[in-house]
């Protein structure tokens, strides 16, 4: 059977390389590109006039949180609307491997939208393959989490590992890159990666690297202790020569905003010694995560619900109230850090609570006439979730800073979801529906902060290469036909805390592995994505 043939007539071709832009014709037949250029003598069954939009290649998530929203709908709304034609998960905990009683528990699936579904899968190759046979649009690919590995092993308990659980976890490891995962990562303020020590780490890394994969990690602290963080990622790296990545990077809270010129500094520094350090980062200067992360990490031990029985003894409960009040070099204290005027709540598991979504922790807590911390606890306890959380902690012209950095990527840390349905139940963060537009519109173009083929460089090309990806990231003959339209001067995000759920524009078409999955703005409702598979990925 002859290839379906498309035709782009008279667009300006970002190629993904940096380089800059020319006017030409790009060639789809089947899922790949077949010529890019003058194209006039050429014939189609397909053709697209663009006069003149920008033509780029499909863009790439480095931090997608798309493991759950992807199972609802398929169709990827936030992110296809911004161009992005790949999906990257897995930041700490992965959707595999898992065992009965993970699956059972699903303590490291972090559901903050009313979905229900069945785990019909056991490693994480069987999760990505389980996403393409049921249809999504975008292409999808997954890190390993040292968390999920370690649960699988040890459980919650904050221990060493034995030598025994060390030979489980390395075994799994093997197996999830010989399944094409990207490499292995790791979040290392959250139970129970906090309880994994450097040595383990690099015992770990060792695998990753034998498989040419990448450790991409948030980092141990990106506030008190941001510098030591670093001093333990660059270790990890010369131990174990793996490729490392730093996920989205931030300074948190004002006290250590000024530290972040030294951070670079030092990056620069190891990368011109031929040390492979990149990261990426989101286009927000707040963060997203559960109003957990407010509570010592010593009373995660044994898992989410050992930590809501220490919350419910009231003399753990003084005892972790004066740790939240206070700073701390053990734990990253994201209340002491941002504090109730800092902390907007987002995201309830009961219905009876979302009045409380949108709202700062201060206005709860008035409203309840209840100290910060004791708020905090008794939502804690009554939702029995981790309560998704906006922290506003981060530094404007920091952010501008890193988004100039040649080395650095864009994610979302975020679902890729929509304005209906399941998704209305909680507030997600603002970056769900605007990271990467962000990055063409705000800042490439209304801030001058980069030029527009180095922005699409460092959505496309330059994560591909970090990731070693074949025949993607680029717009090459032969290379998969992966390829976001835009109009650069409509680019914009909408999406705002409190009022989120709202599409960004500007993007007109896409299209992955040569099918039109966004056709005028509006999706065509095609479901062509595909796994991707990592360097350690053994075919059958």
């Amino acid at each position: 059977m002859t290839p379906s043939t498309t035709l782009l007539r008279n667009g300006t071709v970002y190629d993904g390389s940096g380089a800059p832009p020319i006017t030409a014709d790009l060639l789809i037949r089947g899922d790949r590109i077949a010529a890019i250029g003058d194209l006039r003598a050429v014939s189609a069954a397909h053709t697209i006039h663009l006069d003149g939009l920008a033509v780029a290649p499909g863009f790439i998530n480095m931090l997608s949180w798309a493991t759950e929203s992807l199972i609802e709908d398929g169709r990827s709304m936030s992110d296809i609307k911004q161009g992005v034609t790949l999906e990257v998960m897995g930041e700490g905990t992965s959707m595999g491997p898992l065992n009965d009683e993970m699956k059972r528990n699903r303590d490291t699936i972090l559901s903050t939208a009313d979905i229900q579904y069945d785990i019909e899968w056991t490693t994480l190759g069987e999760y990505l393959e389980f996403l393409e046979r049921k249809g999504v649009a975008t292409n999808v690919a997954s890190f390993v989490g040292s968390a999920t590995l370690r649960v699988h092993a040890a459980g919650y308990d904050d221990r060493p590992v034995t030598a025994g659980e060390m030979a489980a976890m390395k075994r799994l490891l093997h197996e999830a890159m010989g399944e094409g995962a990207m490499g292995m990562s790791a979040a290392l303020i959250y139970p129970p990666a906090t309880y994994q020590s450097t040595e383990e780490l690099i015992e770990l890394c060792h695998v990753v690297a034998e498989h040419n994969g990448m450790y991409i990690t948030h980092l141990r602290s990106e506030g008190a202790q941001f510098h030591e963080a670093l001093d333990e990622l660059i270790r990890i790296l010369r131990a174990t020569g793996v490729t490392g990545e730093i996920y989205h990077l931030k300074a948190a809270g004002a006290a250590n905003w000024h530290k972040m010129d030294e951070v670079i500094a030092r990056v620069e520094a190891v990368r011109a010694e031929g040390l492979p350090l990149t990261a990426d980062m989101y286009t927000y200067p707040y963060s997203g995560t559960g109003l957990a992360s407010c509570i010592p990490a010593w009373a995660h031990d044994g898992g989410f619900d050992a930590m809501i029985a220490r919350l419910k003894d009231p003399d753990l409960r003084e005892r972790i109230k004066r740790e939240m009040a206070l700073p701390s070099h053990q734990w990253e204290n994201m209340f002491e850090e941002n504090g109730p005027d800092g902390i907007m709540l987002a995201g309830f598991a009961k219905r009876e609570l979302r009045q409380y979504q949108g709202k700062w922790l201060r206005e709860v807590m008035e409203e309840r006439g209840t100290s910060g911390a004791d708020t905090a606890i008794d939502l804690l306890i009554e939702d029995n979730s981790r309560i998704f959380s906006l922290y506003f902690s981060m530094s404007e012209d920091n952010l501008r800073k890193q988004l100039q950095l040649p080395w650095v990527s864009f994610c979302s840390d975020a679902g890729s979801i929509a304005t209906e349905g399941a998704f209305l139940s909680y507030h997600p963060h603002p970056r769900a529906y605007g990271s990467f537009a962000r990055v063409i519109g705000k800042y490439a173009r209304d801030e001058g902060l980069l030029k527009l083929e180095d922005a699409v460089r460092r959505l496309s090309g330059f994560a591909a290469d970090n990731l070693k990806l074949k025949e993607r990231g680029y717009l090459k003959p032969g290379f998969f036909a992966d390829i976001a339209i835009f109009d650069p001067s409509k680019v914009q995000d909408h999406s705002v805390p409190g009022d989120p759920h709202q599409y960004s524009e500007g993007m007109i078409h896409v299209f992955v592995n040569g099918t039109q999955v966004l056709r005028d703005g509006a999706h065509t409702g095609d479901m062509p994505g595909r796994v991707v598979r990592g360097p350690g990925w053994t075919a059958p």
